[in-house]
């Protein structure tokens, strides 16, 4: 299959001129190693899926180091933890630049790893599955935001996919881009991989069965405010496992927890944090949605177009080594929303599925699977006014419409593949 340009390169590039180590995470297949090879072929490689290298790594780190001598890189390198504080040492001993490339799947625990043992002398970047602009060789990198600036940059390379269910349905792994594979077995290989290596090696897990079962009911609920006790009450397990569970998932890179906003003056606010699944076509396996028409159809059309395109934004950030966690949310609540019902006032519930934070703006975000939107849709953004020290910046239904435009005076619709 033919390489295909990921958005990333530029970054990890540079990252290699001004920091001596290189970390490139992101969850299984969504071609790390190949990204290394792709762009730093003059390097060895050195890979920890081996046992045999991961043991001599583990009981002999002094010798090993020895024998893979920088420029190296180090695939897998979440297997070989105890590593990091040699590679620490050779780097303290070295003043050049890029002398360790690294990769793994477990993206949190190693960027604690990293940031505990490689303060200063590593840039961490993330690797997401392909984006939209990536699977239709689209070389726009700015990150997404709902303004009039971004909308008239966009304008000039913005390409509608012939098939978007399509795309959602197949998801976004390299591997799955080759119109030869065969998407049930791609993803159940996946599965079994993932089992047997990550979720074993991040929390020794023993009951798969039920961890399988556990993975099934989150995709089931993509998209859905994250109620432990109903999972475990599906999945047979207690509460206290199932949390263990979704940290397992998040860890590796197969869901995201997107945070509530939280601000003492939204009195009213639920505080569950809601999950996505990062890539669609391994939720729709899952689910057992096995064709995009089924998908496109089914009850859960939904919940997978507003995942994904959650997901797109969020990788126009990923794909600029931006660290998207700390300035993204969504709310739900009943702060501002009153209505009249049989002669009484009552709060209604309201919600706003995404929130961009950028330079004291706060930038609100709809996602509609519709091909007309309404101003009416952005009633929950005035909430936002309340808050104060921030200020509300142009908002914006995200939906299916053929161009973009404007609802109101502060508000666009935005065509989903204008991200």
């Amino acid at each position: 299959m033919e390489y295909i340009k990921r958005a990333i390169e530029d970054v990890v590039e540079h990252s290699a001129k001004t920091f001596k180590c290189i970390l490139i995470t992101g969850a299984r297949q969504t071609g790390k190693s190949t990204l290394v090879e792709h762009l730093f072929s003059h390097v060895k490689e050195v890979s920890f899926d081996d046992p045999f290298v991961e043991e001599q790594a583990r009981d002999n780190p002094e010798m090993f180091m020895s024998l893979n001598e920088p420029p190296v890189f180090f695939d897998e390198i979440q297997y070989v933890p105890s590593l990091f504080r040699y590679i620490k040492q050779s780097c303290d001993s070295n003043d050049s630049k890029g002398l360790y490339y690294l990769s793994g799947s477990q993206p949190f625990k190693l960027m604690d790893l990293a940031s505990d043992s490689l303060a200063g002398r590593v840039a961490i970047v993330e690797l997401p599955p392909f984006s939209l602009r990536e699977i239709l060789h689209n070389d726009f990198h700015t990150p997404f935001l709902p303004t009039m600036d971004y909308i008239k940059d966009r304008n000039k390379n913005a390409v509608k996919p012939n098939n978007i269910w399509q795309i959602i349905h197949r998801g976004g792994y390299p591997e799955i881009q080759n119109p030869d594979m065969d998407w049930t077995m791609f993803f159940s290989s996946y599965v079994k991989t993932y089992l047997e290596r990550d979720v074993r090696g991040l929390a020794a897990v023993q009951d798969l069965d039920a961890f399988r079962r556990f993975m099934v009911a989150c995709a089931a609920r993509t998209g859905q405010l994250l109620n432990y006790a109903n999972i475990a009450d599906e999945v047979g397990k207690d509460a206290t496992t199932i949390k263990k569970w979704v940290s397992i998932l998040e860890a590796s890179g197969i869901v995201y927890i997107l945070e509530p906003y939280s601000n003492s003056a939204l009195k009213r606010i639920i505080k569950t944090p809601k999950l996505y699944f990062r890539d669609t076509g391994l939720a729709a396996y899952l689910t057992r949605w096995l064709t995009p028409e089924t998908l496109a159809a089914g009850a859960m059309s939904g919940a997978f177009f507003e995942t994904f395109v959650i997901s797109e934004i969020l990788k126009s950030y990923s794909n600029r080594g931006l660290d998207y966690r700390y300035f993204v949310s969504y709310y739900r609540g009943k702060d501002n929303r009153k209505i009249k019902k049989n002669g009484s006032v009552i709060q209604k519930e309201s919600e706003i599925d995404f929130i961009i934070e950028q330079n004291g703006m706060l930038y609100p975000i709809e996602i509609k699977m519709n091909n007309k939107v309404s101003a009416d849709m952005t009633s929950a953004f005035t909430i936002l006014d309340k808050i104060p020290d921030k200020k509300r910046g142009t908002g914006a239904v995200i939906c299916m419409c053929s161009m973009p435009g404007a609802l109101r005076e502060n508000v666009f619709q935005i065509p989903y593949w204008y991200i």
